[in-house]
């Protein structure tokens, strides 16, 4: 009889399922109990109220305009982990979308603002030009890895670097920058009008959920599908997991590891571009900053899965715009930071603990993973026979 026409299989199936999406809430929900814990000792210590800094971070989160805020830079969080999350699948370590989602944006605004096209196609260059940018940024880091070997983590920090000067040499009057004016904060011209992202809801107090936050969608849709149902996603999986293993089943390293860079570039390049059709409508030196670095915690906490990064996108979007609430309770903003950390340090920590788990788990149930049985040794003076 057949699986599918066994009811007691289907049962024990689905609850075999039910156990395995358990175990893995219990790891994140346990860190998240702990650091709110660890959170609410350093609150105490300071003299303010964990439950009222709560309640009121919850107020304002369900609020109408800091939704949309929150929706908002929640979707740059997702489209930043992401890019490092394609990297990080390969044992690949993209430190670098800092540097790579800050010259996409630059170019995507130098180029967006001597367009003349209407808007879809307008759009549509506007991101391919952050795409192709974001990309050409990490291909750098990709060549000097594949090419001469230099570790990835160096050469993307160096790039970050490099990034900001690079902007900042750029952004002047005469080369990228519009007039200054007499102020300290350069920029790129202005989008046109025809560029700008009007967004589709107006909620309370002003605040615009942006069309633009759909990247992020399409960005988690996208990486599913090219790591769960793609030859090359099964390719990058296989290096991640075993390089020697897929190098002898015929998987080119190299190619994997320049095209997974090139991705990662290339999605970081479209972290930027909610701010940058949004509420920026350009490129200065006041642009948002930080993305890169807050998509490596998103993805950490994530696991490096779509729905997981989701999530986490949304749990530091919450506490980013809770800062501002806690003020009004006499309570640093600061405290934000210190949470936000102590999540991620929870979570990796938990997550460590429950790999560990497991593998001693499945060492047991299988006998082959088990240790051997101890050879008795032949007495002495009297040899084996």
């Amino acid at each position: 009889m057949s699986r599918s026409s066994n009811p007691r299989g289907l049962s024990l199936g689905l609850l075999t399922s039910l156990r395995g999406v358990a175990a893995g809430l219990l790891a994140p929900a346990a860190a998240l109990v702990l650091a709110a814990g660890a959170a609410s000792l350093i609150l105490a210590a300071t003299g303010a109220s964990p439950l009222a800094a709560a309640e009121a971070m919850v107020t304002n989160a369900l609020g109408g305009s800091s939704a949309a805020i929150m929706l908002n830079s929640a979707a740059a969080y997702y489209i930043s982990a992401v890019a490092v999350a394609f990297t990080f699948r390969l044992n690949l370590f993209n430190i670098g979308a800092e540097g790579q989602y800050r010259i996409a944006a630059l170019c995507a605004a130098a180029v967006g603002a001597e367009l003349t096209l209407p808007p879809i196609a307008g759009h549509a260059v506007v991101l391919l030009t952050a795409m192709a940018a974001g990309a050409i940024w990490a291909g750098i880091a990709a060549a000097l890895k594949v090419i001469k070997g230099v570790n990835e983590v160096i050469s993307t920090i160096a790039l970050n670097f490099i990034a900001i000067g690079l902007i900042s040499y750029l952004l002047v009057p005469g080369r990228l920058g519009a007039g200054g004016g007499g102020s300290n904060n350069l920029g790129t011209a202005p989008l046109p009008p025809s560029l700008r992202d009007p967004g589709f809801t107006t909620v309370a107090h002003g605040a615009t959920l942006y069309w633009s936050s759909l990247l992020a969608l399409a960005a988690g849709i996208a990486f599913y599908v090219l790591l769960e149902r793609t030859v090359f996603g099964f390719d990058l999986r296989a290096i991640g997991r075993s390089p020697d293993a897929a190098r002898f089943g015929g998987t080119s390293t190299a190619r994997v590891t320049v095209i997974t860079m090139l991705l990662s570039g290339a999605t970081a390049g479209l972290a930027g571009m909610p701010a940058l059709l949004g509420d920026a409508g350009g490129f200065s030196l006041s642009f948002p900053s930080g993305l890169g670095f807050i998509g490596i915690a998103v993805a950490l906490i994530g696991r490096n899965r779509a729905a997981g990064m989701a999530f986490g996108a949304l749990l530091f979007s919450f506490l980013d715009n809770s800062s501002n609430v806690l003020q009004l309770l006499d309570i640093s903003n600061e405290v934000v930071r210190i949470m936000e950390g102590l999540i991620v340090l929870a979570v990796v920590i938990a997550y460590e603990l429950s790999a560990r788990w497991r593998a001693r788990r499945e060492r047991q149930q299988t006998p082959g993973l088990a240790a051997p049985p101890a050879v008795a040794r032949p007495a002495r003076g009297k040899a084996a026979t």
